[in-house]
């Protein structure tokens, strides 16, 4: 296998016996077959191109049904196999690895810190099942979709104050726009505001400024939505239908600021599949959808054609994923020292935060990790970041976890000046909305008295500053 090939994984929702299996995009042959997984949509990722990581919707050993398994890619025989208090659907992970999000069908949300397994917070997010979870591209908000319609938008820094684990995050804004389930989330950032687009089978997509919550346009169409993609340049929009169809629109937001505007541009339709679209996802060699007939069709987009066609008779395709084909090789002594990374198992109920579990790691790791790995006090001092220099030379896994604490304590820190500033923002737009209340009843064509105007003008300037209001005498 050629380092930059790519390989397509996919899965099914619909017996844990078919299990994953893993094709060369660029001919079509079968590469490797993962038993015992049925994953349903949205519940199935890859992790720093080291691990998948995928829900099970079946009881297999938990009182609750929920699991969670993980699997080394270059060696993914026995998975790591962690068992949540309930069902998780939906799963997300941040860029760099870090932090695992899941969601529930009973609208619970959960995240988890990977490296250890600790489960960081668990908070109601939805009053039904959370259907979709998606980090942002700089991973400073996790948004959530679910049955409901609703879309809420969570802080990461609140999601990570450990101060207080057991409450519930805050919540940046919701939107209920949509009128029935949630059904895709996705983000760009190329243009000059952050753009998150969502879909529902109210046959609607909705484009909107994720960190305002301003709804900025809305393109309809004829049928029920149940997937989005986007094009790796991010100007196209392929939306998968309930029968089959697959439309692609041209995202052109601009400039536009009207919340009620409706695309009304005809879309190219794509026909290939006798079934609903139930994934979609990019290559390099172009789209890739999966559908309920239990075909997976690879398009040319500029010639919109089928080129390549794979059939998945166990069962129809709830989720697809590339990855390179290089990342199902065995890890060679070389890359050791640059791919360290581990996964532990993921807590089902919150723990102390010294408390940590076994770690599935590559196997060709496990013999380093075993001699080194010593129990290190983590403190924020200036010779522990010494320490962490020295380690990293070595490229040790203490210097990672220790990385990762040091990392956890900034964000709490930083989670405490976030209050403090907003407490304060908080207190003066109160003072302000009060002195323009005062203004409103002020009369316009009456000559003030420079001293009065003094006055004012010192009470304005003492809010600015953030000074206490002075007493005037009426």
């Amino acid at each position: 296998m050629d380092k930059g090939k790519e390989a397509l994984v996919v899965c099914s929702d619909k017996s844990m016996g078919i299990g994953i299996t893993i094709w060369d995009l660029d001919t079509g042959d079968h590469l490797l077959h993962i038993p015992t997984c049925a994953s349903p949509s949205h519940g199935l990722l890859c992790l720093r191109n080291q691990f998948l990581v995928a829900s099970q919707i079946h009881k297999h050993g938990s009182v609750g049904g929920g699991a969670i398994f993980t699997w080394a890619l270059n060696k993914p025989q026995s998975p790591l196999r962690s068992y949540p208090v309930e069902a998780i659907g939906s799963l997300s992970c941040t860029k760099d690895g870090l932090y695992l999000a899941g969601g529930a069908l009973s609208g619970n949300a959960y995240l988890w810190e990977i490296s250890n397994g600790r489960l960081l917070k668990t908070w109601h997010a939805h009053h039904k099942s959370l259907n979709c979870l998606l980090f942002s591209n700089d991973d400073s908000l996790l948004i959530s979709g679910s049955d409901d319609g609703m879309i809420c938008v969570w802080p990461a820094i609140s999601l990570l104050d450990m101060e207080d684990s057991g409450s519930s995050p805050s919540l940046l804004h919701y939107s209920s726009e949509h009128r029935s389930s949630i059904t895709g989330l996705l983000t760009t950032s190329s243009s000059s505001i952050s753009v998150l687009v969502s879909s529902s089978l109210d046959g609607t997509c909705k484009v909107w400024d994720f960190v305002s919550g301003r709804l900025i346009q809305t393109q309809v169409y004829p049928l029920a939505i149940t997937a989005i993609v986007l094009h790796p340049e991010e100007q196209l929009l392929f939306c998968g239908s309930v029968d089959g169809s697959i439309f692609v629109n041209k995202l052109d937001i601009g400039l536009l600021e009207d919340p009620f505007f409706i695309a009304e541009a005809q879309p190219v339709v794509l026909k290939g599949h006798n079934g609903g679209i139930t994934a979609l996802t990019f290559s390099e060699l172009g789209l890739i959808s999966a559908s309920e007939d239990c075909t997976i069709c690879m398009w040319d987009v500029v010639n919109w054609v089928i080129i390549r066609r794979f059939n998945h008779g166990k069962g129809a395709v709830t989720n697809l994923t590339v990855i390179p084909q290089s990342s199902l090789h065995s890890v060679s002594n070389h890359q050791r020292v640059s791919n360290q990374f581990h996964v532990s198992l993921l807590d089902k109920y919150p723990q102390p935060a010294n408390s940590f579990k076994g770690t599935i790691t590559p196997p060709s790791l496990c013999h380093s990790y075993e001699e080194k790995q010593t129990s290190l006090d983590f403190r924020s001092t200036d010779s522990l970041q010494q320490h962490i220099f020295d380690l990293e030379k070595k490229r040790t896994p203490e210097a990672v976890q220790m990385k990762v604490e040091t990392c956890i304590e900034n964000r709490m820190w930083a989670t405490r000046m976030t209050k403090h500033v907003m407490e304060m923002n908080k207190h003066l737009q109160t003072r302000l909305l009060d002195l323009m209340e005062c203004r409103m009843f002020w009369p316009t064509e009456i000559d003030i008295p420079t001293s009065k105007k003094r006055e004012i003008l010192k009470f304005e300037s003492s809010l600015l500053e953030g000074e206490e209001k002075p007493q005037s005498s009426s």
